[in-house]
């Protein structure tokens, strides 16, 4: 009998495998990070052929740590950055053009276009989300009108589309020998193109892209008893293994989370922040900057929704710290060197490099400290780094509890930012909610492997899943509401100075 499955989290700055028992735990990991892209401000890009081969190499270098086989997993789930698009052809297996990642803002005017013509009230209507760069659709279009082959291919049924999930599955399948084309609701519902209520790709919104449907997989549920496909014999696991789950990454956190109820919500900490709420099998469309999306769906039973408040900005701002301004010489260090102050002195640091996403949905603003005196030193900067992350987290869950009428109690984190505890503090200090993080922090990589071992029956039920979730540590708010009301004003006050720098018209 399989006693693990395997989870694949091929995230925005590295991919991992990862392996788990029937509790829940972690029993072998590998990671590696793939180069960031960036002709010229504003693109962001990756190798996808770099991201496969990372992948093979993680997945090799797991199993090989741990001595197993492929018939020791019973299932293998995968998740991804979402949005991010990549373009190839179905006969030679390479890619047309780099993959644009989801930070990447060239498609801003194309946005700005749609929302004036009026096309905007339409893509939220029947796909849940604003005309944003943030998608997948926009960024398909540039290749198809800008890579020479790339749309005469398309039209002919050559070229393929997918996120990342989908890069990998059919790369894992068979690629160009006969790989599946197969995406799951929750990256489908990141492309601007399908539509939320009946979970297809849509002809309006293909048409307003001009995107041929032949260029788009199959949707599939995030964990799917009649299974994607197997691994190959030759491939990197040096065996078939059954592939059954897949999810967009903070989908499949919602999952690791073991956030099945309505009204129970996370927050993942990573490159950018990303805070879900589900809301059940009731699809609730936000009026105050939020996204409506599929939370995940599980085999046959109907689809589970959710409101996302996505930040593009909260981890890479102390990458940001790390590598441009060269303040810290590692992520662990911004914790040290902002706690040696008691406040950030006055500074405030709205991190827009690429906009604001929710629930601004501003492409026209950009990155800016303010608030600077002589007596401010690079501590406070960090401190205000650490304050901007969830600053711009209580903007996103103040709109959410105007759009779901749902206060919350705890918030649940998870991500890479929660090993940082004076940030995890401030979180709980300036959203006035007790702040829980759980035993496993990779729930990302947890939720992919619940949606596959759920389809094959290594778990029973969504009930079972619960009971592997701990909690390691909770903070509580210690200011007063005065306080956090005052520096809060004061933050929506440096978001302002962000805004009309870029012209985008």
């Amino acid at each position: 009998m399989a006693d693990f499955v395997a989870a694949i989290d091929q995230g925005t700055t590295s991919t991992r495998c990862m392996l788990f028992d029937a509790s829940g735990k972690e029993v072998g990991k590998h990671q590696l990070e793939h180069q960031q892209i960036m002709p010229q401000a504003g693109w962001v890009e990756h190798n996808p052929v770099e991201i496969w081969e990372r992948t093979s190499a993680v997945v090799q270098t797991a199993i090989n740590a741990k001595g197993i086989a492929a018939s020791d997993l019973a299932a293998l789930g995968i998740t991804n950055q979402r949005e991010t698009t990549v373009v190839w052809n179905r006969r030679t297996g390479r890619p047309y053009y780099n993959a644009i990642v989801w930070q990447d803002t060239r498609t801003d005017k194309t946005a700005a276009a749609l929302e004036r013509d009026g096309s905007g009230d339409l893509i939220r209507q029947l796909a849940g989300i604003p005309p944003a760069t943030y998608f997948s659709a926009g960024k398909i279009q540039w290749i198809l009108q800008n890579v020479p082959g790339a749309r005469a291919d398309a039209e002919s049924g050559e070229a393929l589309f997918g996120n990342t999930d989908t890069w990998l599955l059919w790369n894992l399948t068979g690629g160009h020998r006969g790989g599946v084309h197969i995406t799951d609701v929750t990256n489908a519902s990141r492309t601007m193109l399908m539509n939320l209520e009946t979970l297809d790709w849509d002809d309006r919104l293909l048409a307003l892209f001009d995107i041929p449907r032949s260029m788009l997989p199959e949707i599939r549920p995030s964990s799917d008893p009649n299974l994607y496909g197997q691994t190959l014999e030759a491939g990197p696991f040096d065996g078939a293994v059954p592939i059954s789950g897949d999810l967009g990454d903070q989908h499949a956190a919602m999952v690791g989370q073991v956030c099945f109820a309505p009204g129970e919500a996370k927050n993942t900490y990573g490159t950018g922040n990303f805070l879900l709420l589900n809301t059940g099998t009731e699809l609730v469309r936000s009026n105050n900057g939020l996204l409506s999306t599929v939370c995940y769906q599980f085999g046959s039973a109907p689809p589970v929704y959710a409101l996302e408040g996505s930040i593009a900005v909260t981890g890479s701002a102390i990458q940001w710290l790390r590598d441009q301004l060269k303040i810290i010489g590692g992520a662990a260090e911004s914790e040290a060197l902002a706690r040696s102050v008691p406040d950030s002195g006055g500074v405030y640091f709205v991190p827009a490099f690429s906009g604001l996403f929710a629930p601004y949905w501003r492409s026209d603003a950009r990155g800016a400290i303010v608030g600077l005196s002589r007596f401010n030193t690079n501590a406070h900067i960090a401190r205000a780094t650490l304050e901007a992350i969830c600053y711009q987290s209580r903007d996103v869950v103040e709109a959410m509890e105007k759009d779901s009428g749902v206060h919350l109690e705890v918030l649940k984190v998870d991500g890479g930012v929660t090993a940082n505890a004076l940030c995890m503090q401030i979180q709980a200090d300036i959203l006035g909610v007790e702040v829980s993080k759980p035993v496993v922090a990779e729930t990302t990589a947890l939720g992919a492997a619940y949606a596959a071992g759920l389809a094959v029956g290594f778990w029973r039920d969504p009930d079972e899943l619960r009971q592997n979730w701990h909690e390691e540590r909770r903070w509580r708010p210690q200011t007063t509401e005065a306080d956090r009301e005052q520096g809060y004003a004061q933050w929506k006050k440096a978001v302002a100075r962000t805004l009309d720098w870029v012209d985008v018209s």
